[in-house]
């Protein structure tokens, strides 16, 4: 790359991070809608920061994506938990993950999974008469079998129970991870978990009785650690210099061929027109110390209830939108996915206990959202973090994290500056953002604003009143479900 391309891109990518949050000119379509149910395919993206994709920086390359996101409505604020097993939770539930037990990530051997109480969505969607496939990565619990995909509404899934794994030999610890409905499968040993994920999916979109609406859930393992991708995709960025960073990017592109193909399965198959695709990622990316993800110019990481830990990529496509080609602004959280999802599929959510929201009128059109506050996460145990945040203002408190960066991507070779770092091991820590005028957190206005600071707790009190302990180390059952009971595979039996 010459020095004058390295200068547009610079530019273009420092214009990009100081107007991410400005909104593109609506465009109308014209296009009737369809009056049958729509398909509905929801890609999820796993560990994807903010600067990790084309649209929000000009150096990573995802063709597909970028042009997806731009014909359809790129989501700018739009929220997920803190880690993986909490935003799934959420999406599959409606319910905000503090009041399933699910606060926390769960490890391996916890004997608990989404409650069985709850209709999950894959489950109200086959009352809507939809076929509901499930591709990737489950990670809701699994050890009896009333807690997996096809038991909680997926007519098939292939994929895994864990929250990660290898990417070639699909092993967790050393056992297999990778399951064809109920069915260990070991014959995909050497092959790449997004070739593997995508072809499943296609197979599905393929095989689908076309009489029939679509519910298709793809959870892609990219580009959750570790950092494995085929050399190809690597050799994609040999301008970047950072090694980790070169393997993250060749996953973010493979990630980026896989939705390419899903798309291209759904326009052959004569399904595209009838579609509405989403694409999320389902947290931020967990920048650290190897500079592998990028969430720029946000502060903060996975894990951390800063919005570079919340604030997620995302975008919705399809001709079921009324207006588009426009970064929508309106507050979203996971939560909602659920009612929406349901509400363009023609039901109704009656559960009044179900946190989320139908927000589809308000991003279809670009309207104000009717979400104006949501709740980060709410703990009862000592020095952990706690976050709300009611229209502009976010008030955060505890201890919420160690340090907490704001880091331009490596690619970019300090042309945009040097990592921010604020000291956040403190258990009394308190802050309080108006993230309108400061998106990125720079301003702590806690000391000056203590009566917005007063009111925020107390209606972060109120949302805690609803709060369920969450799972506790003393509850894991690990000789039960060890993978050598069951010949070698994470499986089910064993609570």
């Amino acid at each position: 790359m010459n020095s004058i391309t390295k200068l547009v891109l610079c530019g273009v990518f420092t214009c990009t991070c100081i107007l991410w949050y400005a909104s593109f000119l609506p465009k109308y379509n014209t296009t009737p809608r369809s009056t049958k149910k729509p398909n509905i395919v929801f890609i999820l993206a796993d560990d994807l920061g903010w600067s990790d994709v084309g649209f929000n920086n000009p150096y990573v390359i995802t063709p597909n994506i970028d042009r997806l996101a731009r014909e359809g409505v790129i989501l700018n604020q739009t929220y997920a938990a803190q880690s993986c097993g909490p935003s799934r939770a959420t999406l599959m539930s409606g319910y905000f993950p503090y009041r399933l037990r699910y606060s926390v990530q769960l490890g391996a051997f916890f004997g608990q999974g989404l409650p069985l109480n709850l209709t999950l969505l894959p489950r109200t969607m086959q009352g809507l008469s939809y076929s509901t496939y499930m591709v990737g990565k489950w990670d809701l619990g699994f050890c009896k079998e009333e807690y997996t995909p096809t038991r909680r509404g997926f007519d098939k899934f292939y994929g895994y129970y864990m929250a990660s794994g290898d990417h070639y030999t699909h092993s967790f610890l050393g056992h297999l991870d990778l399951h064809d409905n109920m069915d260990p499968d070991w014959s995909q040993n050497g092959t790449y978990s997004s070739y593997l994920y995508t072809h499943k999916a296609v197979e599905f979109i393929e095989d689908h009785d076309k009489t029939k609406p679509m519910f298709l859930y793809v959870a892609y393992q990219n580009v959750h650690s570790p950092l494995q991708v085929p050399k190809n995709y690597v050799d994609m960025y040999r301008s970047v210099k950072n090694v980790n960073r070169r393997k993250l990017l060749g996953m973010v592109s493979a990630l980026d061929d896989g939705v390419g193909k899903i798309v291209k399965a759904l326009k052959r198959n004569k399904l595209w027109e009838n579609t509405v695709l989403l694409f999320l990622s389902d947290n931020g990316g967990p920048q650290n110390e190897r500079c592998e993800s990028s969430n720029w110019p946000l502060l903060g990481k996975k894990l951390q209830l800063f919005e570079g830990g919340t604030r997620v990529v995302g975008f919705v496509h399809g001709d079921m939108l009324p207006e588009s080609g426009y970064r929508y602004h309106g507050m979203i959280h996971f939560v909602d996915w659920y009612p929406t999802l349901v509400g363009l599929a023609g039901g109704e959510i009656t559960d009044q206990e179900v946190d989320g929201i139908d927000v589809w009128r308000a991003l279809s059109m670009n309207r104000p959202s009717p979400r104006k506050e949501f709740v980060y996460n709410v703990m009862d145990r000592p020095y952990f973090c706690e976050a709300i945040r009611v229209g502009d203002y976010k008030m955060m408190r505890g201890s919420c994290g160690d340090v907490a960066c704001r880091a331009p991507p490596p690619e970019t070779e300090g042309k945009l500056g040097e990592p921010q770092c604020i000291e956040v091991w403190r258990k009394t820590g308190l802050y309080l953002y108006n993230l309108k005028d400061d998106p990125i957190e720079r301003y702590n206005l806690a000391e000056k604003m203590s009566g917005k600071v007063r009111t925020l707790t107390a209606r972060l009190e109120e949302y805690k009143k609803k709060y369920v302990p969450s799972f506790k180390r003393s509850e894991a059952r690990i000789k039960e479900g060890q993978p050598d009971n069951f010949g070698g595979v994470w499986s089910p039996g064993w609570c």
